[in-house]
């Protein structure tokens, strides 16, 4: 029965899996929970700011931020927003792949590559394609923080200002639902007036500006910007959390499955275990 003892053994090894994987997805349905609600009560925020901003940029046509200005410059940043953890099936797999290809796509029209990576993930997978990484941030946990964020971006942010860089992408995974998240590749800078909400109601705001138009639209559109980043990482980790509850049930499920077909396996090598020693008795037994 040397055979029953080894699939004993794999028996035993998928169990041990299965209690893992089982673990594993409650814990991430738990953090989904949260980390969906602090998407969504981010979401609100990201909308009023937008449309403030649109607002204020129509508003005092006389002054145009930076942000909002195009250049040439031979040099496209991207902020890659992944996670530091695997085990979310596709996940990061599919915003890599779509980075990629965006990549792929500057560099034949002459343009090189800068690269502010947030997470692990898209760190190590830049480092190995040779990407030249500016800046990163990693170990973010279950909460992100924005003090963390602004660091890192603003290098691009920076480098925008000063006609470095001809354009900003912020690429990461967005939240649909619980069984589907969407990669994004968007453009970051230059801002254009598309991207900014106009008033539901298609009314012309005037503000007064204290200390004046200038400043206060500078301080607004970096906050925006700002909170389109924090925006994006907060749906990345909804979205992480999604994908690896999905992976993890899958898991067990097919742990199920392999244990369910490794039983039957064992029940049949021991059946024609125990007929073969019949067998033998009984040859024995006539031969006698």
């Amino acid at each position: 029965m040397a055979a029953g003892k080894e699939i004993r053994g794999k028996i035993k090894s998928v169990e041990n899996t299965k209690k893992i994987t089982k673990a594993m997805e409650m814990v991430a349905a738990s953090k989904m929970r949260k980390a969906q609600d602090r998407m969504r009560a981010a979401r609100p925020y990201a909308d009023k700011v937008r449309q403030i901003t649109g607002n204020l940029s129509r508003a005092n046509p006389e002054y145009t931020h930076p942000f909002m200005q195009s250049n040439d410059a031979k040099t496209t940043g991207f902020v890659v927003v992944t996670t530091d953890k695997g085990l979310c099936g596709g996940l990061n797999t599919n915003v890599l792949r779509a980075v990629t290809n965006q990549f792929k796509d500057l560099q034949a029209k002459g343009q090189s590559i800068e690269v502010v990576a947030i997470g692990n993930k898209g760190l190590g997978f830049m480092n190995r394609v040779g990407a030249k990484v500016v800046s990163s941030v990693t170990a973010l946990g279950d909460t992100p923080h924005l003090e963390k964020l602004i660091g890192p971006v603003k290098v691009l942010l920076d480098a925008y200002t000063e006609g470095r860089i001809s354009a900003v992408y912020l690429c990461y995974t967005k939240f649909i639902n619980t069984m589907k998240q969407e990669s994004v590749v968007e453009q970051l800078l230059p801002l254009s007036s598309a991207e900014l909400k106009q008033d539901k109601q298609g009314r012309d705001w005037d503000y007064l500006y204290e200390p004046d138009a200038p400043a206060v639209i500078d301080e607004l559109l970096v906050r925006y910007v700002e909170a389109l980043v924090y925006q994006a990482v907060a749906e990345n980790m909804a979205s992480e959390q999604s994908a690896r509850m999905v992976a993890m049930k899958a898991a067990t499920d097919n742990a199920g499955n392999v244990i369910n077909e490794l039983k039957l396996v064992y029940n049949k090598t021991r059946q024609a275990g125990i007929t073969k020693e019949l067998s033998e008795i009984v040859a024995g037994a006539a031969a006698v």
